[in-house]
């Protein structure tokens, strides 16, 4: 059966994130209160990209815009395509910054696609939605997030695919994001890691980010201890070392700091000393962390339908 698209447009919210958290490397994940907004709707023709905000004037505004792969992607689980695509993307998350802007664009193409499919819901439920983000960014730790909001364990079953909960991170966990003006690549900093670490240092990171999990949901006073990463900050701290510098000023004050996903951010869990000064080259955001994920609004259809994807949503 073919697909019946709708008329007029939809929009989605998706929040920035953070990833690795320290020792949950490639599946803890947080989302944090700073948006992209995009609407897209179909046309007879062509496609159509707008972007302002971050990006603007740098990210392609046709097929190859990563909003678009997405929603193409999303069209073929779905059934077909569309004969023409308009998106007008709003940024405000930092790319190239271990923010999860690449998540972020990815998940906004996966819930428009439904969104913009009659019964598209249905045919891609929100488990599935999950699987197809992930396996377009490559890994769930940021697209769960994304998707769930709050605090999330993303993992990957074979042959199912990605798969997480979302839990709720207790009141005292107040992050804090140091932004750079240099940006990072993840394909970089994933090429310094080592092939294989010494076993004790697995069993450490284990027992830290088994931790982590306590901390971020039920005891922050336990946050210093847990963020303490084996696998994977140390080795690339000399592909950033100002971010290096940083994370290292920050735990000596005591404060639960960690990169932000592949970097070169800085994410703290509680906020720093009054005073304390990154430099002139960061800037600091104090980031509620955003407890819904992605947020559809088609209400320009006829009627609304706001609600968060809640896969695998713990109360």
């Amino acid at each position: 059966m073919g697909l019946s698209f709708r008329a007029g447009s939809a929009s989605v919210r998706t929040p920035a994130t953070s990833a690795n958290l320290g020792p949950g490397f490639d599946a803890l994940g947080l989302a944090l209160a700073l948006y992209d907004d995009v609407t897209a709707r179909v046309v007879p023709t062509g496609c159509r990209v707008g972007v302002t905000g971050e990006g603007a004037g740098e990210l392609p505004t046709d097929e190859t815009h990563l909003v678009v792969r997405a929603m193409r992607a999303a069209f073929d689980v779905l059934g077909g395509q569309p004969a023409g695509l308009a998106v007008d993307c709003v940024n405000r998350i930092p790319q190239a910054r271990g923010l999860g802007s690449s998540s972020a664009a990815i998940v906004a193409g996966v819930q428009l696609a439904r969104a913009l499919v009659v019964d598209g819901r249905e045919r891609m439920d929100d488990e599935a939605a999950l699987r197809l983000a992930a396996e377009l960014e490559g890994h769930p730790d940021n697209v769960a997030p994304c998707l769930l909001g709050g605090f999330t364990i993303a993992w990957t079953e074979d042959p199912a695919g990605a798969r997480a909960v979302s839990l709720g991170p207790a009141a005292a966990v107040r992050p804090t994001v140091y932004v750079p003006g240099l940006r990072g690549l993840t394909s970089v900093a994933r090429a310094a890691l080592p092939a294989t670490v010494p076993h004790s240092d697995a069993a450490r990171n284990a027992a830290r980010a088994a931790l982590l999990v306590h901390a971020l949901t039920a005891d922050p006073t336990m946050l210093y201890a847990a963020t303490e990463d084996y696998l994977h900050q140390r080795y690339r701290s000399s592909g950033m070392p100002d971010s290096a510098r940083l994370l290292g000023e920050l735990r000596a004050l005591g404060v639960p700091a960690v990169i932000s996903g592949a970097g070169p951010s800085i994410l703290a869990l509680t906020s720093p000393p009054d005073g304390f000064d990154p430099g002139m080259d960061w800037v600091a955001h104090r980031l509620p962390i955003d407890v819904t994920g992605a947020r559809l609004d088609v209400g320009t259809l006829g009627h609304a339908e706001r609600d968060p994807v809640a896969a695998g949503r713990k109360s």
